[in-house]
């Protein structure tokens, strides 16, 4: 059997004035709060990887965009067919409203990361 320790005052004094500080810390909270089982999560990946790749999936995906809006540009002005050129306008504009997700979150996870810092 394992024996009870007893922490001494000022250890409990510590730990105390620790849970208050993780009390006020309001990310850390929201984070506590959402984290749960992923419904689908990546058995074969560590977490880690997956992480990385959820982190590269999002430039990707712009990266696709991009790519499949300069191939239909070019199209839409050589040919001249109007549903190229509306499918152009299409891409072109969920690519840019796919950047401004991008930046809008990297925004807000660097304002953040400055109120915790200061």
């Amino acid at each position: 059997m394992m024996e009870e320790v007893r922490l001494s005052e000022r250890e409990r004094r510590v730990l105390a004035e620790m849970e208050e500080r993780l009390d006020r810390d309001e990310p850390l909270a929201r984070r506590l709060r959402t984290m749960g089982r992923s419904p689908h999560p990546l058995p074969s990946l560590s977490s880690s990887t997956a992480a990385g790749a959820r982190r590269r999936l999002p430039a990707l995906g712009i990266a696709f965009l991009a790519v499949t809006a300069a191939v239909l540009f070019v199209l839409a002005v050589t040919t001249g067919t109007r549903a190229l050129i509306w499918a152009f306008a299409v891409v072109w504009i969920l690519t840019l409203l796919a950047v401004l997700g991008v930046f809008v979150r990297w925004a807000r996870r660097r304002a953040g990361e400055e109120r915790e810092s200061g």
